[in-house]
């Protein structure tokens, strides 16, 4: 069968920022109906390539060829012109326009002749076949402010492939998904390649990179460390390609058995699941893992044990005693952290530094006679800066500078600085490389050690099983079942996720020790 010649090339690509070479001598070609997975840690050259590619970056060298013509330089509109649409991990929408009016912005069908009044109707029905495409549960008519944050993500994809792209970007595109609708997107992906609309498909989630790459190119302090293709991708052999090295199993087992009551939740009903109640118990020094498809109440659960939104009915209660939690500032005196879902919007203060940051949730620690003191601020987050190899110049940095996998280690920072009994994770590595991912599983493996209960919610099937001591699903508001480590499997995750029973026995541990 013969290779269809590529429409795109990137040639000899490099880009130079002060004192920072991003890329050298990157080159790689997109053919039609082909996806590409682009993997890499963060800082790897990764969002500088594909801001070259889609004309936001100039190269500081090298050529770009579309169709067979070079380009030493590529603005947006060529790009544009050339069929490259993105769908960027942070989301690029109109709050306050519906699904149809955010996928057409710019673009609106017109009616009235000189008066130029948009066509909502048309627009509506323009959009409908797009959404139906990608089997989302929301139509054209709805508002992006009542939209979840993985509604959202589909609606960045709808966006794009209106445009009749003929390579469509995904950044982390199946970072806020669940289960069910990341495999409603591989499933588009496939249609695309068929179509032969090419893809490149960034993600630090490799599994979902075996499952839908045609080639995969690994990238690594800005060079191509090399790529792989057909049988040649495998978990393994990408791990070595981003990181030159191998990487150890993920799971590590507490140091110790976990004991105590812990962090007890007790017929806990949220304002969204006002009549289902949840039952969960995460011991003193071991990870719970919470699984569930997006919208089973994880996140709602979450902040009402924090304090954020209040519990309906229930309580909540620590090492056996209940807790009267009408407020974070209650979480927090009792020793209940939470690291939220959304670390940009509702865990730092991307304007301020490291060290503000950290010591923000206990300012009254660091005040003499009203005052805050900067010496003892700065030698707290110091501390913690090398405890957790925050990667930064110093302690002054504004966080938003930071990568992803370093911003949430400033997030987890300034907890592990007020010694947690207990601590929720919510999505702790969403859209962090797997070197940072590592470092995270490790500091929460500490944090067990340590005797602390840490309960993990992730959408992530890889980490849910690679890192948990136990694992408990949530359904519809409530506890659908738990799994012991020899019963961990993806599917059984899936059979408590959906209301069925898990096949008790099945997982990897009990079937290999019965081999």
């Amino acid at each position: 069968m013969s290779v269809a010649a590529p429409f795109l090339e990137l040639k000899g690509i490099g880009k130079l920022f002060p004192g920072v070479a991003a890329l050298k001598d990157v080159s790689f070609a997109v053919r039609p109906g082909e996806v590409i997975g682009l993997i890499g840690e963060n800082g790897a050259g990764k969002s500088t390539l594909m801001k070259i590619l889609g004309g936001v970056e100039a190269p500081s060298e090298g050529v770009l060829v579309v169709d067979g013509a070079e380009r030493s330089s590529f603005g947006v509109s060529d790009a544009i012109r050339a069929g490259i649409a993105f769908v960027h991990q942070e989301l690029n929408l109109f709050e306050n326009l519906d699904a149809a009016a955010n996928i057409f912005v710019g673009r609106e069908p017109l009616r009235a002749g000189p008066l130029r009044l948009v066509d909502e109707k048309r627009m509506r029905a323009d959009a409908a076949p797009l959404l139906k495409r990608l089997k989302v549960d929301f139509g054209p008519e709805t508002s992006v402010a009542a939209m979840s944050i993985a509604q959202r993500q589909l609606l960045e994809i709808a966006k794009a492939l209106s445009q009749g792209a003929r390579v469509v970007i995904m950044d982390e595109p199946t970072s806020s998904l669940s289960i069910r609708e990341a495999n409603n997107l591989l499933g588009v992906i496939a249609d695309l390649r068929s179509e032969g609309v090419s893809v490149v498909f960034i993600s630090h989630r490799l599994h979902e990179v075996v499952a839908c790459a045609d080639r995969v190119l690994g990238l690594r302090d800005g060079r191509v460390a090399g790529e792989l293709a057909g049988s040649e991708i495998t978990y393994d052999r990408m791990i070595r390609l981003m990181i030159g090295r191998d990487l150890k199993s993920i799971y590590v087992p507490p140091s110790r058995p976990p004991e105590g009551r812990g962090l007890e939740i007790r017929g806990a009903r949220t304002t969204t699941f006002p009549d289902s109640a949840v039952d969960l118990n995460v011991r003193g020094g071991e990870i719970l893992g919470l699984a569930g498809l997006v919208g089973a109440g994880r996140t709602e659960l979450a902040r009402a044990v924090f304090g954020i939104d209040a519990l309906v009915g229930g309580e909540v209660a620590l090492d056996g005693a209940p807790l009267r939690i009408a407020s974070p500032q209650d979480a927090i005196r009792h020793g209940i952290y939470l690291v939220p879902e959304d670390r940009k919007r509702t865990g730092l203060l991307l304007q301020t530094s490291i060290q503000e940051n950290i010591s923000l949730p206990d300012l009254a620690a660091y005040a003499r006679g009203g005052l805050v003191s900067r010496r003892r601020e700065a030698a707290v987050a110091e501390a913690q800066r090398s405890r957790l190899a925050i990667r930064a110049g110093n302690v002054r940095v504004r966080s938003g500078t930071l990568s992803g996998g370093n911003q949430q280690k400033v997030v987890l920072a300034k907890w592990l600085s007020m010694r947690p009994r207990a601590i929720i994770l919510d999505e702790p590595t969403r859209g962090v490389d797997i070197g940072a991912k590592k470092e995270i599983y490790e500091l929460m493996r500490g944090l067990c050690d340590a005797g602390v209960a840490v309960l993990m919610i992730s959408s992530d099937m890889e980490e849910v099983i690679g890192v948990s001591d136990r694992i408990a699903v949530m359904r519809e508001g409530t506890i659908g079942g738990e799994l012991e480590r020899a019963d961990f499997s993806e599917a059984n995750v899936l059979a408590l996720a959906v209301g069925q029973s898990a096949d008790r026995g099945s997982g990897p541990e009990e079937r290999a020790r019965h081999a």
